[in-house]
């Protein structure tokens, strides 16, 4: 429990974070407690992009790593848009963090866990080191299709609900227009096939993994 000081016993997430030490500094009594800071990786898309189907394809095929699909945490206590959904992604970012303490890094499936706002304004960020983003995009003619093939049970054919996430792939598609934000790498999978795209997602997770510093403490 990195949120728990080992010292005074307080419960804060909002502990002052060395990443030269590796260390969580109780903003309490200052207590130092090492951790390991490893990066977070996102991959995102709308609802029919494929990240799910990515997932289930790559689930134990990644020794280095940690994969996770963000809606296995999801329960109706969440839906709380008035605060943007916090609380989910606090969880999850608190999920990922005390998973990271292992020594294997999250690589974590989700569609609004892959908007940067929704993340790097979170209490719970400020434990990794980078949180890397990819999103799997695609037509918007292509999505459509995708959705409306999609058994009837998943509710997905409804108009409004394709038109959503229209505009979400859409958002997808134009976010790195402002150089401001934390980039999102762009992986379009309308001509590709779900090996294929297997494929490139796998390359992305290698390279961020063998090009990234984790830091870790002595215990």
């Amino acid at each position: 429990m990195l949120n728990i000081c080992f010292q005074c016993g307080l419960y804060r997430a909002d502990k002052t974070i060395d990443g030269e030490k590796s260390i969580a500094i109780c903003p309490e009594c200052n207590y130092q407690h090492p951790f390991l800071q490893m990066p977070l990786l996102v991959v995102s898309g709308a609802s029919g992009s494929g990240k799910t189907a990515v997932c289930n394809r790559l689930t134990g095929h990644i020794p280095q790593a940690i994969l996770l699909d963000s809606d296995i945490l999801w329960q109706k206590e969440f839906n709380q848009p008035d605060n943007n959904h916090q609380d989910f992604f606090e969880t999850w970012l608190r999920v990922c963090k005390n998973i990271s303490q292992s020594g294997r890094p999250v690589v974590l499936f989700g569609a609004g866990i892959g908007v940067p706002d929704n993340l790097e304004n979170c209490i719970e960020r400020r434990y990794f080191s980078e949180i890397h983003y990819l999103a799997l995009t695609c037509d918007n003619e292509i999505l459509s299709d995708r959705l409306q093939q999609r058994p009837t049970w998943r509710g997905t054919k409804n108009q409004a609900y394709i038109e959503e996430h229209i505009r979400f792939n859409q958002w997808f598609l134009n976010y790195n227009q402002d150089k401001t934000q934390p980039p999102i790498t762009n992986l379009n999978t309308s001509t590709t096939s779900l090996k294929e795209t297997t494929v490139s997602v796998t390359n992305w997770i290698h390279n961020i993994l063998n090009h990234s510093t984790n830091h870790h403490f002595n215990p």
